[in-house]
Formats: C-alpha cells, sequence, structure tokens
C-alpha cells in the first residue's frame, strides 16, 4: 500500500494507533520533561566527565527523541482501518502461516507496531520475505532470493486476519 508520493504506509488497527498516540504524548510530554528533570539533577552533582547519571540519561533522552521521531512519522504515514477481508490473500493486517525452507511457522505480515507486546514475528511489506510474499494467496508457493544470496522456498499454508 503506498500514497501517491510512492511514501510507504504502514497499516494499523484503531487500537494500536490509538495506543501508539498515547505512547507519543506521553514521551513528547511528561516523559520529556522527566528526563529533562534527571540531567538538570545529574548535572547538579559536578564534574560531567565522571557522572554517570548525567551520562545516562542524556542517552535515555537520545533514545526517547529518535523513538519520538519514529511515532510522529509512522502515525503520520499510518493507514488506519479494520482488519483486511479475510480472503486468504497475504496483506498488512494478516496473521499468515508457512513453511519457510522446510521450517513451519507464523508471522503478522505488516507493522511490528500492531504485534505490540506479543512475541509474534513480524515480517513487514518492506523486508525480502515481505515484499515476496505480498499479494499472494493461501496453497501458493513463490522463492525469493534473502540477503546471503540463498534462495528461499515459502508455501503459504494459510492467511486470515490479525486480531488482538
Amino acid at each position: 500500500m503506498t500514497t501517491t508520493n510512492h511514501e510507504p504506509v504502514d497499516w494499523l488497527t484503531q487500537e494500536a494507533y490509538d495506543r501508539l498516540a498515547g505512547e507519543l504524548e506521553h514521551l513528547s510530554g511528561p516523559g520529556r520533561a522527566e528526563i529533562v528533570d534527571r540531567i538538570e539533577q545529574a548535572r547538579s552533582e559536578g564534574d560531567l566527565k565522571e557522572n554517570g547519571g548525567y551520562h545516562a540519561a542524556k542517552e535515555e533522552q537520545g533514545k526517547a527523541e529518535a523513538r519520538i521521531s519514529y511515532l510522529k512519522d509512522l502515525l503520520r504515514r499510518a493507514h488506519v482501518g479494520e482488519s483486511p477481508a479475510d480472503d486468504g490473500i497475504v496483506e498488512p493486517g494478516m496473521l499468515v502461516e508457512a513453511v519457510i525452507a522446510g521450517d513451519k511457522t507464523t508471522f503478522l505480515f505488516g507493522s511490528r507496531e500492531v504485534a505490540g507486546d506479543t512475541d509474534l514475528e513480524v515480517y513487514s511489506e518492506q523486508s525480502p520475505i515481505g515484499a515476496a510474499v505480498h499479494g499472494s494467496k493461501s496453497g501458493d508457493t513463490i522463492s525469493y532470493t534473502a540477503p546471503n544470496g540463498k534462495e528461499i522456498t515459502v508455501k503459504i499454508v494459510s492467511c486470515k486476519p490479525y486480531t488482538t
């Protein structure tokens, strides 16, 4: 799924969108203020060269700012909606059961953010396997070249809308 300017679009459930918007709101407001307070407190303790608390807080600030930037971009590009149709076609938002190089696996096709805190494997449309299976149907067998140069065979066993 792409926009007219060919920018990638991430499919998100309304639940995932709301959860991520809440995280962004916290990180941009109270979360950012908490980190600034920790930096100021550590800075007041003296020599910054040997101040582990200061360096840890600055590192946390960098990670939080990167997450804020990522979330803003993701939410701006997101297509929010219902799960895709239960038509057996691999598209964002589908839970796919497949045999990959002889190993049976189940994965979510789409965004890691939709899976939330689950330990479910996720393949995006931009990944080599994701690009290969996108648009295929239950029963299809396809192959793709992995980043290591090996040819990988994938058989789509089933494909159904992902629900949380």
